[in-house]
């Protein structure tokens, strides 16, 4: 009685003996449906929606494919009831069984990707066989259905990419950690041969060092360095180039070393390595391990250099100090522990600062211990200041108004800490939400004012001022024109330039008007030549871009492919040399020199 229920539904039999119907179902809603899902979904890429809109975009469309195409399948009358029903049930268990059989299924992100594939491959057979026998129509749809989800069984997802579309692999490539693995080994055979290392030296800030995340005064501007501009006659030259361990980990530069973090195996490690050649010099490991659904595996915060030392914060919360020359650990806190918070969905990514004799981090502890302060030179608790629970950005050194403040834009908005003691001096509400925490850093426009940007809030300037021990702060304009999600944006001669969505463009600091909008480089980074009237944006898919700072049009001036993969590390020019890494390549390019004027 089943099979012939089925039979009946596919040749498209009236419910009620003897109506006078047509045979066929009637198919054009679903063909409709699906077309209109990937028509917007072809096209929401190039929307220019900020990264959670899009997201939620995408959320909505599926969810609409979702309900639409079932109560087009459970209404459609030209079908039997209880057919219907079990064509659905049919699904359904390919789904689950689906779902029990794939890799490491994150259920949203899963679910995103198959169910467009499994309604476009329903509709399909269902006009592929409208002249098909009945017993042909229905194996081939029920075949289909089970054949799509299978599919799936095949594949793995290794995160997702900055418009929310998943990276896919086959399920049984290597991962780029085990393929970092494989390497490591490799290497350590190798090191027996290679000529010795220079002894470990005592290291400290020379002009032209990058010691912390964004450069010394994090705000991405690299000052004393002239570069050539013309890359198609003098093209950078790569020096080296090889696999590191996952993580979206920047670099820091001190003289002829480079520091990092990356993921090794179930370890975290930080890791120096030789600069001009790449070869590992020490290497720190942790028992510890992270990753999400999103971004993988690997720590997220860069190592800050300070007074000989390294500090860096894994993903999972371990703050490490140790002798930036020789690895030598000197000391480590749990902040997670410290702070009594969970786990963020991200991981902690806070970029240790050093100010005043502390190493200042955040975290998402409850009551006053958002903000944490540790003597640098011991690890001893210092201060903890209350910033609010959800954000993923790193505590920025500023000067206003003659006075030094750590500024940490949080949940609850801008906030201005006494790095001595830990008092909040003033604060101005710019919430993002839950679903939108902050990740980018406050810029600092002249000596009273605070440029800070969000993905929820756009762009916006503060005004800043002090009256004896009192402050207070202000709002000076808002703009939509530039929401970045977590692409830092720097500020020369008057003019932002960052990312809007996946989109570069430009805008006026005074008062927030859009001057272009050019340059599809996805969900890259951004620095800035300050000396040369520079932008070096590397993309997300890892080329190197050469941009105009000219707020009157975008203009390109070169490019190259630096490295492959998804890319949302910031890059780094020191000495001369640019550095790129991602989740699976580091490497080090020589940037041609600008000719000498004078000749």
């Amino acid at each position: 009685m089943a099979s012939d229920m089925v039979l009946a539904a596919v040749e498209g039999q009236p419910e009620r003996t003897g109506a006078a119907l047509p045979v066929r179902p009637r198919i054009w809603p679903a063909v409709v449906l699906v077309g209109l899902y990937w028509t917007c979904s072809l096209a929401l890429p190039w929307v220019g929606l900020a990264m959670f809109i899009q997201f939620l975009s995408m959320l909505a469309s599926v969810g609409l494919l979702l309900l639409i195409f079932t109560v087009w399948w459970l209404t459609n009358r030209r079908i039997r009831g209880t057919d219907r029903l079990m064509i659905l049930g049919a699904a359904i268990g390919g789904g689950v069984l689906s779902a029990l059989f794939s890799h490491k299924v994150n259920l949203v992100a899963w679910l995103l990707m198959l169910l467009p594939w499994v309604f476009t491959s329903w509709t399909v057979w269902l006009l592929m066989a409208r002249k098909m026998s009945a017993p042909t129509r229905q194996r081939g749809l029920l075949a289909v259905l089970f054949l799509t989800w299978g599919a799936f069984t095949l594949i793995r997802i290794d995160g997702l990419r900055g418009d929310g579309g998943a990276e896919i692999r086959w399920r049984w490539t290597p991962t780029p950690g085990e393929l970092y693995e494989a390497e490591l080994a490799q290497r350590s055979r190798e090191a027996a041969s290679l000529p010795p290392l220079a002894p470990a030296k005592v290291l400290s800030i020379q002009p032209g060092d990058w010691p912390s995340f964004r450069g010394a005064n994090r705000d991405s501007v690299v000052r004393d360095t002239r570069i050539a501009t013309d890359w198609k006659t003098t093209p950078p030259k790569q020096l080296w180039r090889q696999r590191v361990g996952p993580g979206w980990s920047s670099v820091s530069i001190i003289g002829d070393r480079l520091f990092t973090q990356e993921q090794r195996g179930r370890s975290e490690a930080v890791v120096c390595l030789d600069m001009a050649t790449g070869r590992e010099i020490w290497a720190y490991k942790d028992d510890a391990s992270f990753s999400d659904a999103q971004a993988g595996p690997g720590p997220r915060a860069t190592p800050t250099f300070a007074d000989g030392r390294i500090y860096a914060l894994g993903a999972t919360g371990i703050l490490n100090c140790l002798d930036a020359s020789s690895g030598k650990h000197k000391w480590s806190r749990d902040v997670r522990a410290d702070a009594g918070a969970k786990l963020p969905v991200w991981g902690f990514a806070s970029s240790p600062l050093v100010v005043k004799g502390v190493v200042v981090v955040s975290a998402e502890g409850d009551g006053q211990k958002n903000l944490l302060a540790y003597r640098a030179d011991s690890g001893e608790p210092a201060w903890t200041a209350d910033v609010g629970k959800i954000s993923y950005g790193s505590p920025q050194p500023a000067s206003l108004l003659g006075a030094e403040q750590i500024l940490f834009l949080g949940a609850r908005g801008l906030i201005a800490i006494d790095p001595d003691k830990g008092k909040i001096l003033w604060e101005i509400g710019n919430p993002a939400g839950p679903a939108m925490p902050h990740s980018l850093q406050p810029h600092l426009i002249g000596a009273s004012q605070v440029l800070i940007a969000s993905e929820a809030n756009g762009t916006t300037l503060i005004d800043v001022k002090r009256d004896g021990d009192k402050w207070t702060a202000s709002q000076h304009w808002n703009s939509r024109a530039l929401k970045p999600t977590f692409n830092d944006f720097v500020v020369h001669h008057g003019s932002i330039y960052g990312f809007d969505g996946a989109t570069f463009c430009c805008a006026d600091v005074q008062t927030g008007e859009r001057r272009w909008k050019e340059g599809r480089y996805d969900h890259g980074q951004v620095l800035l030549l300050a000396d040369q009237d520079l932008l070096l944006v590397i993309a997300e898919n890892g080329a190197v871009i050469l941009v105009a700072a000219n707020a009157e049009e975008h203009k390109e001036l070169g490019r190259f492919q630096a490295i492959k993969g998804k890319t949302w590390n910031h890059p780094v020019i020191a000495h001369g040399r640019l550095y790129v890494r991602n989740a699976e390549e580091i490497a080090c390019y020589e940037l041609p020199s600008a000719p000498d004027k004078k000749r």
